[in-house]
């Protein structure tokens, strides 16, 4: 049994499945999808506390296009979600290759996709669509192999409770909602956030993190991460989470020795919710994407890959080409991803390769084309070596070079290599 302090609750193992799952999709939707806009390079969810700064556009938009009597609260009429189909994005998560997914659930502007018990007339079901969007979704993920998880704000921007007292506000409201939702969905991420303004004290996460870790009908599986109090990320909870490659504000990931499985999260883009503003150009590339996924996996990280979903419940075309993208590579070479474990923990990243290891076997991931020589200097050199180049027949001879791996590589067309961008090398004996 876990007791209601850090030490206790720190030393409860991240559940495996999690570590080698890898890859996951984030999925930002609600009310600020409909105007889906914000100044390029930033978040577009949080439209609706940008519309008070004047630092940003939001105000002129809002009053240009909606009205100066336009409150955020009428977007629920715009949320229609008539082209959502839970189906259809079921089959994309799987298509892709990811192995889980956190759907926000509530963001900071308290707007729930669910129904709910704590937000009455203040979500999906009471109003504007009236659609349960989290049962839809986790109904349609049963049976892919992708597991269903949620994203739940623990603070409130504009919750009276919160603004008057916010212990109470956690007491009374969060952490009972909290309960809800885990129970009514059983879902097996469950990712906070909004936690910066407090201790962890204040959000009472160790009593909530007790009950969900010796009480809950998810105890043995749900894997929650690290933000349950602004001295928290980083240093308590479950899984460690990056964001656009910082895990707190001023730290990046590789300055960081991570004890535990961590996560980035980040956007195609450079926001979570959908921005209008953003043009291809601001997307990442197949290769971008698919460097970034080997250069965590090399480093015993996940990747969490966000979407933006229009209000009409679409994924942009852009988005979905890009999952589909990584998931024909995965495809080809998720045998050097999925179940891998750390392989060097030299970064390699600057030399084009990425390591991983699994079942005996060393996988060199590289972001050139094979063409006549690689040299794997992180490898050992052994006669006994033998080297297959995934998605291909080719046969890959190997040398010896200062001790290290050579491997000598045929002319190969293109046309006929299964794989693109990334190419993986199995190594062995």
């Amino acid at each position: 049994m876990y007791e209601n302090n850090w030490e206790s609750l720190n030393s409860r193992p991240v559940p495996a499945w999690f570590g080698d799952a890898k890859f996951g999709i984030f999925i930002h939707w609600g009310l600020y999808s409909v105007p889906a806009f914000t100044r390029k390079g930033d978040y577009a969810e949080w439209y609706r506390m940008q519309l008070d700064n004047p630092e940003f556009p939001n105000r002129k938009f809002h009053e240009d296009f909606y009205g100066k009597n336009f409150k955020y609260e009428d977007f629920v009429r715009g949320f229609t979600a008539e082209l959502f189909d839970a189906g259809k994005w079921a089959k994309l998560f799987k298509d892709c290759g990811a192995k889980y997914i956190n759907f926000v659930s509530k963001h900071h502007d308290g707007f729930c996709l669910y129904k709910t018990d704590y937000a009455w007339n203040w979500n999906s079901f009471d109003v504007g669509p009236h659609r349960d969007f989290l049962m839809e979704l986790k109904t349609a993920m049963e049976g892919t192999g992708v597991r269903f998880g949620v994203y739940h704000s623990v603070y409130e921007w504009f919750h009276p409770l919160y603004l008057k007292n916010p212990e109470e506000y956690a007491l009374y409201h969060l952490i009972p909602m909290l309960k809800e939702l885990v129970e009514r969905y059983q879902p097996s991420t469950l990712f906070t956030d909004g936690e910066w303004d407090h201790p962890s004290s204040v959000w009472h996460s160790t009593e909530f993190l007790q009950w969900l870790y010796n009480e809950s009908s998810v105890k043995d599986y749900i894997v929650p991460n690290d933000r349950w109090g602004k001295e928290t990320r980083g240093h308590l909870g479950g899984n460690f989470t990056t964001e656009y490659g910082f895990i707190e504000a001023n730290k990046r990931i590789e300055d960081i020795e991570l004890d535990r499985p961590f996560e980035e999260c980040r956007g195609i883009g450079r926001s979570f919710g959908l921005n209008r503003l953003e043009g291809v150009e601001d997307y990442m590339t197949p290769r971008q994407l698919l460097e970034t996924l080997c250069s965590l996996v090399s480093k015993g990280g996940n990747f969490l890959l966000n979407i933006g979903p229009a209000a009409d419940g679409t994924i942009p075309v852009i988005m979905e080409e890009r999952l589909l993208q990584m998931g024909r590579w995965l495809k080809i070479n998720g045998e050097a991803i999925y179940g891998s474990k750390v392989y060097t923990k030299k970064n390699t990243d600057s030399l084009g390769i990425y390591y991983t290891q699994k079942d005996g076997a060393v996988y060199a991931v590289s972001n050139s084309f094979p063409f006549k020589e690689l040299y794997l200097e992180e490898v050992d050199y052994s006669p006994e070596l033998k080297v297959s180049l995934l998605g291909s027949g080719a046969e890959i001879k190997t040398a010896e070079k200062s001790g290290k791996l050579l491997l000598i590589i045929p002319p190969l067309n293109p046309d006929n290599l299964d794989s693109e961008y990334l190419y993986t090398f199995k190594i062995t004996k």
